[in-house]
């Protein structure tokens, strides 16, 4: 027993210079923590904001009449898939080119990963794993163009829509984000979008507006100088959607910090998740409240818009606001949608979701309240919202007439009637019951 027990100890004695070796050669966790951190929260948030997919498709399926639920539940995977492809055939590396003019790079290059296993030694370590950037900012574009798709439902071809995708999600989203996330030229005047008010949120209402005035309004939906309502099939499914969306908004805001390296990121990190989670319930209370007292009963459709209305509010500026100051930039949210959707009606632009006034209306007003915080200047946040609104609107304007000219975008009247699950699909997501 002796005999082992000095066996081992000078085993132990052995091997203890090497590990000290080994040791002092390894990185320490003050070196490689920040870029193990902050990839950890690019991945984390990534799926959160991906989650969101599913949030669009099952609020999309729920305000659509169930004959138009397949089409709807289609566009949204198939534009999904789509951005991913394009982000990453062109968009990532357009969206951060590096050192470029401000205004557009001509870098349509492919995004790389690093190599499999890439060693410490061999890694940049000031920030974060080139995969989980792209992955992270990837699911951002995706939520720009689920937003078309719920504005355009019920009366638009399948395949005109998703080529409009390639080339928002390809060329226009990447173009204007690289302006502000990309360091060009509104990051440089001072303009301030934290997590995508205008850069994600504006856009796609930008695009849904244009998109919306060369379709036209559904059948029916204005009638003998009436608005007709349209009820949706499923508004569980709706209630579940919302309720996704807002999940996946605490990675669309958290993640955006950018950095969890340090204990001030980590707590900001929770900072923007208890402001987004505030601004969200006001917004929904106040929509609650409103049509009650505007329409003597509440309506489940405005509460609901008037949740992510808060969300999208507050998603320029997620981390200065105190919970007060969250609770009125989501109320205000909540007061747009609630005003807004029956201006739309009385333009007779026919938004079937209420995507314009969520992501378009309360996206400019939340980037203007990041004026409030003192984040930016008002001037400088009046012209960021400008110039993507100008650049937004005209380019998919332009591509909408394209599309119209050279394939046409809306289906016929009778599709339109009968239902786009069977006439651009041939399946339907209720095939038991009638249509409606």
């Amino acid at each position: 027993m002796n005999y082992l027990k000095t066996l081992t100890a000078a085993a132990a004695l052995g091997v203890l210079p090497v590990a000290a070796f080994a040791q002092d050669a390894a990185p320490g966790f003050d070196e490689i923590g920040p870029y193990i951190m902050t990839t950890l929260l690019f991945l984390v948030g990534g799926f959160l904001v991906f989650w969101m997919a599913a949030g669009f498709a099952m609020l999309e399926a729920g305000l659509v009449r169930s004959k138009n639920v397949t089409m709807q539940l289609t566009k949204n995977i198939a534009l999904f898939s789509i951005a991913a492809i394009m982000y990453w055939l062109v968009g990532f590396n357009l969206m951060y080119p590096g050192d470029f003019n401000g205004y557009f790079a001509f870098n349509f290059v492919p995004t790389s990963l690093e190599p499999v296993g890439l060693a410490a030694a061999d890694a940049s370590l000031d920030y974060a794993s080139v995969a989980s950037d792209f992955f992270f900012q990837l699911m951002f574009v995706a939520a720009t163009a689920s937003i078309v798709s719920g504005a355009l439902a019920e009366r638009i071809k399948l395949w005109p829509f998703l080529i409009f995708v390639v080339v928002l999600t390809g060329i226009f989203y990447p173009i204007s984000g690289s302006w502000q996330w990309g360091g060009g030229w509104l990051s440089q005047l001072g303009f301030s979008d934290f997590a995508g008010s205008t850069v994600v949120h504006s856009v796609g209402g930008w695009a849904a507006l244009a998109g919306a005035l060369v379709l036209g309004p559904r059948l029916g939906k204005y009638k003998d100088g009436k608005v007709n309502p349209m009820p949706g099939s499923n508004l569980a499914l709706a209630t579940l959607g919302t309720f996704i969306l807002w999940l996946g908004w605490f990675g669309f805001n958290g993640g955006s910090q950018l950095a969890a390296g340090t204990v001030g990121d980590i707590t900001d990190v929770g900072r923007i998740f208890a402001n987004t989670n505030m601004a969200a319930a006001s917004g929904a209370v106040v929509a609650l409240i409103l049509t009650q007292v505007l329409y003597k009963k509440p309506d489940l459709t405005m509460v609901l818009n008037g949740a992510l209305a808060g969300l999208v509010s507050i998603t320029a500026e997620p981390l200065a606001p105190s919970l007060f100051g969250s609770l009125l930039i989501g109320g205000v949210g909540g007061v747009i949608v609630v005003l807004t959707v029956p201006l739309l009606d009385k333009l007779k632009i026919d938004d079937v979701v209420g995507a314009i006034p969520v992501h378009l209306f309360a996206g400019i007003w939340g980037t203007i309240a990041v004026a409030f915080s003192g984040s930016a200047t008002i001037g400088a946040q009046i012209t960021g919202i400008i110039a993507y609104g100008v650049f937004t609107f005209v380019a998919s304007l332009v591509l909408w007439f394209i599309l119209k000219a050279v394939l046409g975008i809306r289906v016929s009247e009778e599709a339109e009637i009968n239902g786009l699950d069977t006439s651009e699909m041939g399946m339907e997501a209720y095939p038991d019951f009638s249509k409606g």
